[in-house]
């Protein structure tokens, strides 16, 4: 069984790997350590720098994971920029910029950067496709999950426990970096 150092401390983001990629016979264990989040134009770009720090100050392969909520009728906005978006002005504030707004699509852009160690990463995207609620909405989990609609669903991802939140987000970034171990074997 390949081993996959996720560098996060995001317990979410763990249990979510354990969830897609143990089946798939990879060992998903987990380094907590910062690393620098520079300002890019893209949530990849972020990942990636993320990904080769992580990697030369371990100097194993790593997999890091930057994340983005991208809205339509804000041109993307907040994209890269989502982590400063939620410290300051949060879904409250989100809401306000969208209250006369009738395009609420928006969708969420996972980023997974797989460094091996001495080379460049190499990344693979998940995006969930979905719209802003018009108010906050549920109990379970942070952030934006209390007013994005995934497509398919009517509640925002707050209304779905753990378990059945995870299966919403879409896979193909895992899938893809799976296919991408298999291959290497």
């Amino acid at each position: 069984m390949k081993e996959i150092i996720y560098v996060t401390g995001n317990w979410a983001k763990i249990k979510s790997a354990k969830m897609i990629l143990e089946p798939l016979g990879f060992k998903v264990s987990n380094v907590k350590m910062d690393t620098t989040e520079i300002q890019a134009n893209t949530i990849e770009e972020v990942a990636k720098h993320s990904a080769k720090e992580a990697s030369d100050i371990l100097k194993c392969d790593v997999l890091k994971n930057d994340s983005g909520l991208c809205v339509e009728a804000l041109n993307g906005f907040p994209g890269p920029y989502t982590h400063y978006v939620d410290d300051t002005l949060g879904e409250k504030g989100l809401l306000k910029l969208m209250e006369n707004e009738t395009n609420r699509k928006a969708c969420f852009v996972e980023a997974f950067a797989y460094c091996k160690y001495g080379s460049e990463p190499i990344v693979f995207t998940s995006i969930t496709k979905g719209s802003i609620a018009k108010e906050c909405s549920g109990t379970y989990g942070w952030s934006w999950d209390f007013i994005f609609i995934p497509d398919g669903c009517d509640k925002t991802l707050a209304n779905y426990p753990d378990e059945e939140r995870f299966l919403l987000w879409n896979q193909d970034g895992y899938h893809a970096l799976a296919k991408y171990l298999e291959n290497e074997k």
